[in-house]
């Protein structure tokens, strides 16, 4: 399995300001040194070591996450945010170019679909989209948005929709079992799981964690257990947690003891605030460490989730 993030965002994309760059250009010249200067060597050197939120940018579009598995002819997509559509840019460059596309909605808010207009693969007569959801107004939400006075261009124009599939268990792709799961999120959202060869791959996004999710039963054990990946949703700090209770989202700590819980091996932070900063969101991640080894977790690989990250399974 073959994840790559293309939007990371939850709400609302976040593109970066220019007084933001501005200051990160700021944070690289005040530590250069007049050596850092002498050679090719020494600025590779200077590069090198500065702090990854100053050299990149974790992105600024909202949820989407591509998934290969050994055929590049038929692509995985969970969820339809912003970022979609410099994925399919990429997929029409790529070659061989895939031909069939299965897109998976968390739900319909519309940070997770308003991408979907501009996915340029959708409106290709040669390809194929299949659309998944267990929610059953799928088709009536997706045709919603592209229409007037929303939208210019209407959802029919889409030559290359196939098919709206209501989820009623799990779904066989390529080789792999594609299962889902409820979340608490005001108006309901799901979760997706990824069973292919001996990996596991759950994606998580727009879920506030509560006590039931920690309970050692067989439907969650048999979701959530061993899981080599999760993505999961980190939008808020403990505090901002307490403060926007109910409001669907989890924060950073709790995701980790949920993890460790689960026995996960590896974590990426996710739907990140639209609010915060490169360098907010690396504190976070350090933050979400520090925390792990003061509670005496080992075992779980942390990671922040940045556009054009991917991640072999």
């Amino acid at each position: 399995m073959r994840i790559r993030f293309w939007g990371v965002r939850g709400s609302l994309p976040s593109p970066q300001r220019p007084s933001q760059v501005k200051r990160k250009i700021s944070a690289v010249v005040e530590r250069l040194t007049p050596g850092d200067l002498e050679t090719p060597e020494s600025r590779e050197r200077f590069l090198a070591d500065l702090p990854t939120w100053l050299v990149g940018t974790v992105g600024g579009n909202t949820s989407c996450v591509e998934v290969r598995l050994d055929s590049d002819d038929e692509v995985i997509i969970f969820d339809a945010g912003s970022g979609i559509r410099e994925l399919g840019h990429s997929a029409a460059l790529r070659k061989p170019r895939p031909s069939k596309f299965h897109i998976f909605f968390s739900h319909f808010h519309w940070d997770h679909i308003m991408g979907l207009p501009f996915f340029g693969p959708a409106f290709n007569p040669s390809v194929k989209v299949d659309f998944y959801s267990p929610m059953a107004d799928m088709e009536a939400a997706l045709y919603g948005q592209m229409a007037s006075p929303y939208f210019p261009v209407h959802m029919d124009a889409m030559v290359a929709k196939d098919k709206f599939i209501l989820l009623d268990g799990p779904v066989e792709l390529m080789g792999a079992t594609v299962s889902y799961r409820k979340l608490h999120h005001p108006g309901d959202a799901y979760s997706y799981k990824i069973e292919y060869g001996k990996r596991v791959f759950i994606y998580a996004t727009d879920i506030e964690l509560t006590e039931n999710d920690f309970i050692k039963n067989e439907e969650n054990s048999s979701y959530f257990a061993d899981a080599d990946l999760i993505v999961i949703d980190c939008q808020y700090t403990q505090g901002e947690a307490i403060k926007k209770y109910n409001w669907g989202h989890s924060a950073f700590s709790l995701a980790v003891d949920f993890a460790a819980n689960w026995n996960i091996k590896h974590m990426v932070l996710f739907h990140h605030d639209p609010a915060y900063g490169d360098n907010k969101l690396y504190g976070i991640l350090q933050s979400a460490k520090q925390y792990a080894e003061r509670m005496k977790i080992s075992g779980i690989k942390l990671s922040l989730a940045m556009e054009g990250m991917e991640i072999n399974l």
